[in-house]
């Protein structure tokens, strides 16, 4: 079976290690609603990031984005705050994991960080891995994720992809 996601939005740029802390704050952590943490991400890095974001748009990076403590909060704030995806250099291996684990889809692009400017408009196939930068038309590879992890992150995270393979089996 195969996936097509495609993401469209437009970028926002951020540097190398952006730790957890960054992303959302040990202060706001006083809740699991993403709603309630989408309101502070970035809020100490970017103070107009929750003011400007939409639905659907993607966040870039550079090096080990995701690094510091192991919380799903990060990736929860940054998924109920509108983004659709992030694309670093690299990714801390936990945060990787507990993106994919809520859905939160996450591509590796080596060379994305210094040529996406800041509010440039994006296109990512999650299926190809292509990254199209439709500001600038140029288009970038990722390594696409395994059919596995593209049931999980359509289905919406791990439990709900669980939950879907748990009804195809009582039936």
């Amino acid at each position: 079976m195969v996936i097509i996601m495609k993401l469209t939005g437009k970028a926002f740029v951020y540097g190398d290690n952006i730790d957890t802390d960054v992303i959302i704050p040990a202060r706001y952590l006083n809740t699991i609603d993403p709603d309630e943490l989408a309101k502070n991400c970035m809020v100490d890095i970017d103070k107009e990031f929750v003011k400007n974001v939409t639905k659907g748009d993607i966040m870039v990076a550079g090096f080990n984005f995701g690094c510091g403590s192991s919380r799903e909060h990060a990736p929860v704030a940054i998924k109920g705050s509108g983004i659709s995806c992030v694309i670093a250099r690299s990714f801390a291996r936990i945060f990787y994991r507990n993106a994919i684990n809520i859905g939160l889809p996450i591509l590796e692009c080596e060379e994305i960080a210094d040529e996406i400017g800041s509010r440039d408009e994006i296109e990512v196939d999650l299926s190809t891995g292509i990254i199209l930068n439709k500001t600038t038309n140029k288009s970038y590879s990722a390594e696409p994720f395994p059919q596995f992890m593209q049931e999980i992150i359509a289905a919406g995270g791990e439990i709900a992809y669980i939950r879907e393979k748990a009804k195809g089996v009582k039936e």
